[in-house]
């Protein structure tokens, strides 16, 4: 049970949480009637302002499309008025441009380009409108006069600044001293830059509007008039500087500024100038002069004005090598900025034959009189092919990229002349070594002295100038082999044949002087000639790199040579024999000091003493104008001979003077020893 108590204060609570309730229900009901209230004021509003916009609308559209209408009018009105000003200025382009046409660009391209695109405009609207019109044909006739006056504007400009490179440039281009750590970085210049930027505008307009390909022809014909007049001026220089001291290198090259940021310039044409007149001066040398200024036998006679040409000539032609491929990579880079991508290869094609065809022109002569040189046998002439292919070689790298992208024609050009020289240098190598097996026995030809050959000067001569050109040797030789091993042509490969070329040369020597050393009736003489020649070839040979070449294929070569030397001492000291033999104690008695000799005992010595000075006598008289050149073998010998003459000598001397055998001694004991000696000493002295 609930307490009373409890429900009653219960009861109390609830009564007031009701009477709570009812007076929120009551507020509530209120605001609702007011919010009731106003929503009906505001629908009344609004359906009278929907009803005043209604009115409004119906008021205002009929002006709206009233105005639209008078507006487009107005428009249309314009649009007629300036279509008609459009339409009537076409009719007056030809009067307004036609003194400006026929005047012509010079001096103001931009304005007369500005003006044929007024003419071009008129074409297509009177093409399109109105075909027939005579104002047609008007417009027509000063489109093309313009036109015609474009590309004489073009090719004027062309004409007018397209001058040959100076030849100073030229050489600065292609390289200065190589001793010079930098160098001023030479660009070409070919066209003032406002004119160049006309001729690109004109080129421009001629390719989009013109429709002309004509001045692309215009174009390779004046750059390839200016490239080739550039390498002639060169040629010509060449010819200029040929008295001079050839210095043919411009003062930029040789004294660089000091205030200017320079660059380190390109190698210059690896040529070595004088390759002949070097040859025949050292063949002038050596027949004059044996190894130690002694006179030599042979009787050349060097054309030292003619080999200047040459190598004047050789020299021009391997700078003009360089020079072509350095003009005409500046001459791609000036075709690209004017002639349209498409046409640039066949231009650049066209713009180079002339010089191109020049080069190889010369190139071809160069190689047909080195042809006929040897057909005359004149094999020093292959010289002046070797540091021309050497450089073609060399340069082949780039003519390629030059002429990338041009005709197989063009690019089979330089790779033609370069097996044409191989083809005639290896013939010549071949000629050459058989032409010193071969070499005629002639008496008149020998040498008297029994020095050095002419043939062993001149062979040795040429071998050493093959050294300045290995590589080029070796691949001449090599493209004429068909073996497999040619086919994978390697630099070791080219060492080997020229090696065995070499070997080939000295063999052929060796066997041609054997042969004409048996034109002396003198065996001693003979041995002397040989000794000459062997002891020269081995000297030669050591003082340059041909040994180590020879050593190649043949890696006892110098013992060999050696050998052949000792061989013909040995024989030359056998010519004393006959001396040797009378103070010798063969088929002689024992004499005793004091004992009377017979007759016949005292004559056979004194056929000994008379024996003896009379072969020392002539011995020494006919080997006193023989000649050894080298002086350390010279004294050898002499020496080894003072040593077995005279030690037999002062034996013989020994035995004989306690033995009275001739009552006038000093008629037969006509020499001391030491006298002896110095005749001797006087042996291979032409000058005593």
């Amino acid at each position: 049970m609930i307490p009373t108590q409890d429900a009653s204060a219960r009861k109390k609570e609830i009564d007031e949480k009701l009477r709570q309730e009812q007076d929120t229900l009551s507020f509530i009901r209120k605001n609702l009637e007011k919010s009731d209230q106003l929503t009906k004021g505001m629908v009344s509003i609004l359906s009278s302002f929907e009803s005043r916009l209604m009115q409004l609308e119906n008021s205002i559209i009929p002006v709206h499309k009233q105005t639209e209408n008078l507006q487009r009018l107005q428009d249309n009105v314009d649009k007629t008025l300036s279509c008609m000003d459009h339409v009537i200025s076409y009719y007056h382009v030809a009067k307004d441009t036609d003194k400006i046409i026929k005047e012509g660009p010079s001096g103001r391209l931009d304005e007369y380009l500005a003006c044929i695109a007024k003419i071009q405009k008129a074409v297509e609207y009177f093409q399109d409108n109105n075909p027939d019109s005579p104002e047609l044909n008007t417009v027509k006739a000063l489109f093309e006069k313009g036109k015609e006056l474009l590309e004489a504007e073009f090719q004027s400009l062309l004409t007018r600044y397209s001058k040959p490179v100076p030849p100073i440039l030229i050489l600065d281009l292609i390289g200065g001293e190589d001793e010079l750590d930098t160098q001023e970085e030479v660009i070409l210049d070919h066209l003032p830059e406002t004119v160049l930027q006309d001729i690109i505008c004109i080129s421009g307009w001629l390719v989009e509007y013109g429709r002309n390909q004509d001045f692309m022809s215009v174009y390779f014909q004046i750059r390839s008039s200016q490239l080739d007049r550039s390498l002639k001026s060169l040629k010509e220089h060449f010819r200029k500087s040929s008295s001079s001291l050839g210095v043919l290198y411009s003062p930029a090259v040789q004294n660089k500024r000091k205030d200017t940021p320079t660059k380190k310039p390109p190698k210059r044409p690896v040529f070595i100038p004088g390759t002949i007149r070097k040859a025949q001066n050292l063949l002038k040398q050596y027949s004059q002069h044996g190894l130690d200024g002694k006179k030599g036998g042979s009787n050349l006679t060097p054309m030292e004005g003619k080999d200047d040409v040459l190598d004047i000539e050789i020299d021009s032609y391997i700078h003009c090598i360089s020079a072509f491929v350095k003009l005409a990579q500046s001459e791609y880079q000036l075709l690209i900025e004017v002639i349209p991508e498409h046409h640039q290869k066949r231009t650049f094609d066209s713009l180079i034959q002339e010089a191109l065809d020049n080069l190889m022109l010369e190139g071809d002569n160069i190689v047909s009189a080195a042809r006929r040189a040897i057909m005359r046998h004149d094999y020093s002439a292959v010289l002046t092919i070797f540091p021309i292919l050497k450089h073609l070689k060399q340069t082949k790298p780039d003519f390629d990229q030059v002429l990338q992208g041009t005709a197989a024609s063009t690019k089979n050009k330089l790779p033609s002349l370069i097996t044409s020289m191989e083809t005639t240098g290896a013939k010549a190598l071949e000629e050459f070594a058989d032409s010193i097996k071969n070499d005629p026995d002639k008496e008149y030809n020998m040498p008297k002295d029994g020095t050095v050959h002419e043939l062993t000067s001149n062979a040795i001569l040429f071998l050493q100038q093959l050294l300045d050109f290995q590589e080029t040797a070796g691949a001449m030789l090599a493209s004429q082999e068909t073996s497999s091993s040619a086919s994978s042509y390697s630099s070791e490969f080219s060492r080997r044949l020229l090696s065995t070329y070499i070997c080939k040369v000295l063999g052929n020597l060796q066997l041609n002087l054997l042969s004409k050393s048996k034109v002396y009736e003198d065996t001693a003489l003979s041995a002397i000639f040989l000794h000459n020649n062997y002891n020269y070839t081995l000297k030669s040979l050591e003082k340059s790199e041909l040994i180590q070449l020879v050593s190649v294929t043949q890696r006892k070569a110098e013992t060999q040579y050696r050998e052949l030397i000792e061989q013909q001492i040995l024989s030359y000291q056998r010519s004393w024999i006959k001396v040797t033999e009378y103070i010798t104690d063969q088929n002689m008695p024992v004499f005793q000091p004091g004992a009377k000799l017979k007759d016949k005992e005292r004559q056979m010595i004194k056929d000994k003493f008379k024996g003896f000075n009379d072969g020392l006598e002539e011995l020494c008289k006919i080997q006193k104008v023989w000649a050894i050149p080298d002086k350390d073998q010279r004294d050898a010998i002499r020496q080894a001979q003072k040593r077995m003459i005279t030690q037999a000598y002062r034996a013989f001397l020994q035995r004989y003077t306690n033995v009275s055998f001739t009552k006038n001694p000093e008629k037969y004991h006509k020499y001391r020893p030491e006298q002896v000696e110095a005749m001797i000493e006087r042996l291979f002295d032409t000058s005593a």
